[in-house]
């Protein structure tokens, strides 16, 4: 396994407050619930999502 070298601005935008800041802004936009889950994925470690995800991924936060 190798290991991952982020830079500075990549790894400030890997955190849940960045991920729940987008789900609000686009709850406010489109109107839709939108979750923020965990993916396991050291890249991607939060997204959000308007659907519900799978059984691999785990709800932080509804925004509704």
């Amino acid at each position: 396994m190798t290991a991952i070298t982020l830079s500075p601005l990549r790894y400030s935008l890997l955190n849940f407050g960045t991920a729940y800041a987008v789900a609000c802004q686009l709850r406010e936009t489109t109107g839709a619930d939108q979750f923020v889950v965990r993916t396991g994925n050291p890249l991607q470690p939060f997204r959000v999502s308007r659907h519900l995800p799978d059984n691999t991924e785990t709800i932080l936060a509804l925004v509704a």
